[in-house]
């Protein structure tokens, strides 16, 4: 028996173990790299004021993740690879979903925990990694930055989408800092329903009619539940006083409160769930005491008394 038992246990330990790691796996593939601009001459600017290249990771999930112990890793030629290790302890780096966050890529890592200790090349491709804390490699893309002009970034189309783009900072592609990479300026079902309907007479409509027929809904239900509640009180109350004719049971009265008795029971739980329940039993006793005549309370001594006329 107690070698089944320990068989049992070692395999719940597995089975979570699994499970643990199954849910790790997942978690990791939340972040992937969203737009990278590698030559900045006037674009977004970093907390010190300075133009540099940046990185913009993207958490693509609806659940926050940590950034810290990750890596980022950039090479622009062969053998030649720059490693940056997200420090720890900064509240910063907790990506909230569907967030974004920048990297800047200013080779000057003392600035904070958001500026790495590379930068990136202007003239040859440059290849860059994101690594979780286990090095495991989340997302990858190399970036084109000799066909790159200035101010221009290379981005997903969407957030997260699997197609890339050269933003050149035109009407329809421009660059995107920490920020939706496809911007949406209207709503095409609103428009259609602002066409259709200009006034709103038929959202008015819509409203009142799903607010009514929830209420109707609501009364039908505790209605049946209502009427449930009182066919099994009088089944068990012809049960408890061993009545098989429903017509007996109806003369007797079976299973039926008056209202006296529902208004004393629904008194009892509401004092009950108050305070009330802890006040003592207070009786209060009146009586009229008789008290002794003073000829100084007597009002014949008083200056409001009319003289005798003669």
């Amino acid at each position: 028996m107690m070698r089944k038992l320990n068989i049992g246990i070692f395999l719940s330990l597995l089975l979570m173990v699994g499970f643990s790691s199954c849910k790790e796996q997942k978690s990791n593939n939340k972040l992937v790299i969203n737009e990278v601009l590698v030559d900045n001459n006037n674009n977004f600017q970093d907390d010190y004021g300075v133009h540099s290249g940046w990185i913009e990771i993207f958490n693509k999930s609806y659940s926050s993740t940590d950034l810290a112990g990750c890596y980022l890793k950039v090479s622009s030629c062969v053998g030649d690879t720059a490693t940056y290790f997200i420090p720890k302890g900064d509240v910063l780096t907790l990506l909230k979903p569907r967030q974004h966050t920048l990297f800047w890529a200013d080779g000057a890592p003392r600035r904070g925990t958001f500026h790495t200790n590379f930068v990136l090349s202007k003239t040859g491709d440059n290849w860059i990694g994101l690594y979780d804390s286990g090095k495991k490699l989340l997302d990858q893309i190399v970036v084109p930055s000799a066909s790159l002009k200035s101010n221009q970034s290379y981005a997903r189309v969407g957030d997260a989408s699997d197609k890339w783009e050269v933003k050149d900072d035109s009407a329809d592609k421009y660059v995107t800092p920490s920020t939706n990479n496809k911007t949406i300026e209207s709503n095409p079902k609103m428009d259609k329903f602002e066409q259709h309907d200009p006034i709103g007479v038929g959202m008015a409509i819509s409203a009142m009619a799903v607010v009514f027929s929830g209420l109707l809904l609501l009364y039908l239900f505790f209605r049946f539940i209502g009427k449930v509640a009182i066919s099994l009180r009088k089944r068990n109350a012809m049960k408890a006083q061993n009545v098989t004719d429903k017509q007996e049971a109806k003369d007797m009265k079976l299973g039926e409160a008056p209202g006296e008795v529902i208004a004393a029971i629904s008194m009892a739980l509401h004092e009950a769930q108050g305070a009330d329940h802890d006040v003592e039993e207070t009786i209060l006793t009146i009586s009229r005491v008789k008290r002794s005549y003073s000829p100084w309370s007597s009002k014949i001594y008083t200056l409001r008394e009319i003289p005798n006329k003669k």
